[in-house]
């Protein structure tokens, strides 16, 4: 989506250029020279960047600095997050970023063990992905045998039951359903049990100062802080906290407006 966010900026910028030039100079030149008051006819350009700067404007305001729409494209979420879902993300819980450059220009808060956050993998950098935040900075973090562990602590886990997926999330039906309790923030967490797994991600790892460990609670099925390192605080986009529509194969309308634990 960054080729969208580069072009409503240029849009936003070019229309409101042509705005400001006409009111300032060339509106009183068309004036003078056709003996017109301002309501003689505009110039096409003029014409339609005076209608569009003020929406321009305001979606470029709401999406940068106040929510802004994902769409979930894989199953490393489930099954708080399916395929399909489309979200908002909070813009200005973690404070208030320049849009393109993505450069924090107001603080106002930092993310919580438990948020579910979007962001810029540092290996990817042109992509916005999606995980949880499990390590805090300073936190240590270990997962062993499907178990997490933060600072030395067993996160403690609740069984549900077997889960049953749909749509693009068919290949996790017969997976392990847990409610995960992160240190009080509690979510379910899938471990598949019916699939041979090559690598699981063990390890242990300390989170340095203004950095996040991430994962995915799709816990078998999520390229997250346990293969590509820890996230820098520079990266984040946002929060996610609502589903505001899902489309896999058709409208599911059980998955609108839900919120996200």
């Amino acid at each position: 989506m960054r080729w969208f966010e580069i072009a409503l900026v240029s849009l936003t910028l070019f229309s409101g250029a042509v705005w400001l030039l006409d009111k300032l100079f060339l509106a009183k030149r068309r004036a003078a020279r056709e003996g017109l008051l301002d309501d003689g006819k505009e110039p096409i350009v003029i014409d339609y960047s005076k209608a569009f700067f003020p929406v321009l404007l305001v979606v470029l305001i709401l999406r940068s600095f106040v929510a802004e729409p994902f769409r979930i494209p894989s199953n490393s979420m489930m099954p708080t997050l399916l395929t399909g879902d489309f979200i908002l993300v909070n813009k200005f819980t973690y404070g208030l970023r320049l849009p393109i450059s993505n450069q924090k220009v107001f603080a106002l808060g930092e993310p919580q063990r438990g948020d579910v956050v979007v962001f810029k993998p540092p290996h990817h950098p042109d992509q916005d992905w999606i995980k949880r935040v499990v390590g805090l900075p300073g936190d240590r973090i270990g997962y062993h045998d499907n178990q997490v562990t933060v600072n030395g602590k067993l996160v403690k886990y609740t069984p549900i039951g077997t889960y049953e997926g749909h749509g693009k999330g068919t290949e996790m039906t017969g997976a392990q359903e847990l409610s995960e309790d992160l240190m009080g923030r509690q979510h379910r967490v899938l471990e598949r049990t019916n699939m041979p797994l090559l690598d699981q991600g063990e390890g242990d790892w300390e989170v340095p100062a203004g950095h996040y460990f991430v994962m995915g609670d799709n816990r078998d099925n999520s390229e997250d802080s346990r293969y590509w390192g820890v996230l820098p605080e520079g990266n984040l986009r946002g929060k996610a906290f609502l589903i505001w529509l899902n489309i896999d194969g058709g409208i599911d309308f059980k998955r609108i407006g839900n919120s996200i634990p």
